[in-house]
């Protein structure tokens, strides 16, 4: 698509949600090559900026990170070595049939604008406070819409469909033997549950998610129902319900903390038109049908493989990435120097092309630890020749054509490293503080013995 994207054009794009770094808008017009598509635009923070958004290029460092991979250095601009990211690394590594590149369309200033000024109503004030359009971008990423099938030509109407869009997390607890001692709960408590807490300690979420990463990951459905559940009952930005491309569970900047019950029974009763049951039974059906493609469809063990791709964890990879920049290392001088000689010496004896693998593994593990899965769903008819997958629920008999696909696969900027290093401590930090205070206070008022027997 060369054509330009320009002011008159922008009251057909919609907001459709939003993450830390690119606002999704999805189109309502009826330009044959943009229906049912969505554009990824990048956001820049309101108040400086922090390297992660807006960089033009690459940095002489990550011209080494990523010199085996040609197309991306040689890219004119960010924006399209992120387009590329997505087409030659992470679809290599979760599976084409699960990934859409999409491609980069030129846009105008006067477009982003006033896609801008007509979308801000709709956004969250705390996302409006954060950050907004970088209209500097030449470019945006159109992809398909994946909360939605495409329109069969000549079809007045397509059969209903309801997808979901799922953050599942990191699904493993590090074992890495670069793991501080006083950090050593890492290995025990999930990532996401202790950044829960913070994020209720900073007032940044109104309750605590009951999601545990590993059940999802467990390839138990018990367990998994349990965690879809969790999902379910408090999706801040980590569960999104649509039906037919229209969110009906969730919040669209990631706003919303609970599933309320008005937001239940619209559910439920918009999946009278997808599954064959009785009233007060769908919702629980429609989680049994996402447990039963994510069986079938492996997509979350692809994924975790990924992930796995970290094994220094940052406390291992922020080292690797000083012998990188040749900067004096924050992480050395924050142990002081018993630690420093006692553990981590051998990490800054490591050749360049070690601590470049080290680095650039943990960032990717990084674009897949924090990616959506969104996963789409219609009935199948009594005669198909569908190209899609299908899945049969046990319960109702039916059978289900399904797409799954990875969104939000973020190329990450080498000079984020610094930042994932200190979140990692202030997590850390928070946690075992909250969780010191809260077996103090049982010891004192007689419940338990102390701290250690907790754990």
């Amino acid at each position: 698509m060369e054509r330009v994207l320009d002011e008159k054009e922008a009251a057909h794009w919609v907001y459709r949600g939003e993450g830390a770094a690119n606002i999704v808008v999805a189109y309502n017009g009826s330009f044959p090559e943009l229906v049912g598509k969505v554009l990824r635009i990048q956001k820049i923070p309101e108040k400086g900026s922090n390297g992660i958004i807006g960089s033009s290029g690459f940095s002489a460092d990550e011209l080494l990170l990523w010199k085996d991979h040609k197309d991306l250095v040689l890219s004119p601009n960010r924006e399209i070595a992120a387009q590329l990211y997505v087409a030659h690394v992470m679809s290599q590594l979760l599976g084409s049939k699960h990934v859409d590149a999409g491609i980069q369309v030129l846009v105008s200033k006067e477009f982003l604008g006033a896609v801008e000024k007509n979308i801000n109503s709709k956004r969250p004030a705390w996302r409006i406070r954060a950050a907004r359009i970088d209209r500097h971008c030449k470019y945006v990423l159109l992809i398909s819409d994946h909360s939605c099938f495409p329109r069969v030509s000549g079809v007045v109407k397509d059969d209903p469909c309801i997808s979901v869009e799922i953050k599942p997390k990191c699904g493993f607890l590090p074992t890495s033997k670069y793991i501080a001692q006083k950090n050593i709960i890492k290995k025990i408590i999930t990532r996401f549950k202790m950044h829960q807490t913070l994020k209720f300690h900073e007032k940044e979420i109104s309750e605590i998610s009951e999601y545990d990463p590993l059940d999802l990951f467990s390839g138990s459905k018990d367990r998994m129902h349990k965690a879809l559940r969790a999902l379910y009952d408090t999706p801040q930005n980590n569960f999104r319900v649509f039906f037919d491309g229209s969110l009906i569970l969730g919040g669209l900047g990631g706003a919303a903390d609970s599933t309320t019950k008005l937001m239940g029974e619209k559910l439920e009763d918009v999946l009278k038109s997808i599954i064959q049951s009785d009233d007060g039974l769908r919702t629980r059906i429609f989680l049994e049908l996402i447990i039963e493609t994510i069986h079938k469809s492996g997509v979350l063990d692809r994924l975790l493989d990924v992930q796995k791709l970290d094994n220094c964890d940052v406390e291992g990879a922020i080292h690797a990435y000083y012998n990188i920049v040749s900067q004096p290392c924050i992480a050395c001088k924050e142990l002081g120097e018993d630690n420093l000689l006692h553990n981590r010496n051998p990490l800054h004896s490591l050749s360049l092309d070690e601590s470049l693998k080290i680095v650039k593994d943990f960032l990717i593990s990084a674009t897949v630890k924090d990616c959506s899965l969104m996963m789409c769903f219609k009935p199948r008819g009594v005669v198909s020749n569908s190209s899609y997958n299908s899945v049969q629920l046990e319960s109702t008999g039916q059978v289900f054509e399904y797409k799954a696909y990875f969104i939000d696969l973020d190329l990450k900027p080498l000079n984020k490293m610094e930042h994932y290093y200190k979140l990692d401590q202030k997590i850390v930090r928070c946690y075992n503080k909250i969780a010191m205070e809260e077996c103090l206070a049982k010891r004192d008022d007689g419940s338990i013995e102390g701290y250690k027997s907790t754990n």
